[in-house]
């Protein structure tokens, strides 16, 4: 296999040249990290999961209308996605305190929003992707207003569709991350979802036990992370149902 050249790597994922201009070849590793990488270790298995799981949302987003980079998987730890350029923020919906938002404004965890609250974090991790203000976006020239009504109404059709899925296989959605770019189609600009939506990115908790099933397992030392991202999987039917958590899982082709 020739070489292929790289393009960014982040914590979670590498992004290659694709093999037509206009697409990434993105690449899905083990790594696990937490607190700003502070924290990390590598998860045999987890960029099999994320991929797949990835890959599944992406999908079913499409089938609703969402626009989003992914155009297909490649194996199964790689897919082929559009090019973007990215918004350099976080867009995070949360539907029930927990994280950070619990903390800053002393709430108790799982307490139930009165509606999703949209929140944006400017992408940088040396500054620990600080929480900013739409006069901050608006200021420094990250967004304008239409891109943040775009991004907005995109990130809660997406808590719609995450949340009614989730629930139907006893998972609440608790919160989650996405982030957005920016596609030219002739002179006309439109925003599309990018990068991942998987365990890595949402907050999710059983809602008969509460146990934690996202990368608040290996934040918070409370198991095994391949086994919790292996349930969420075998719950969604990416896996088999009879499956059993394990390290390396045999995925449904």
């Amino acid at each position: 296999m020739a070489r292929r050249k790289k393009v960014y790597e982040g914590k979670a994922k590498i992004l290659y040249e694709g093999p037509e201009p206009g697409t990434y070849v993105q690449y899905f590793k083990d790594d696990a990290t937490a607190f700003n990488a502070e924290k990390r270790d590598v998860i045999e298995g987890k960029g099999v999961l994320n991929n797949r799981l990835s890959e599944f949302f992406m999908t079913g987003l499409g089938a609703i209308g969402v626009p989003t980079h992914f155009l297909k998987r490649l194996n199964m730890r790689e897919q082929l996605v559009r090019q973007v350029e990215i918004i350099p923020l976080e867009v995070i919906v949360r539907n029930l305190a927990a994280g950070t938002l619990a903390t800053r404004l002393g709430l108790e965890e799982g307490s139930t929003l009165p509606r999703p609250i949209v929140e944006f974090c400017l992408k940088d991790d040396k500054l620990g992707d600080p929480l900013v203000s739409e006069e901050h976006i608006f200021a420094f020239g990250w967004a304008s207003q239409q891109d943040l009504d775009d991004m907005v109404a995109l990130a809660l059709r997406v808590n719609d569709f995450m949340s009614g899925l989730m629930y139907g296989v006893g998972i609440k959605l608790v919160d989650f991350k996405i982030e957005i770019g920016r596609v030219w189609d002739g002179d006309f600009q439109r925003l599309i979802v990018a990068d991942e939506i998987s365990p890595d990115s949402c907050r999710l908790w059983d809602i008969e036990t509460g146990q934690k099933l996202d990368k608040d397992v290996f934040r918070r030392d409370l198991g095994d992370l391949a086994d919790a991202y292996t349930e969420v999987a075998r719950r969604l039917g990416v896996l088999p149902a009879n499956a059993t958590p394990m390290t390396r899982p045999t995925l449904i082709n």
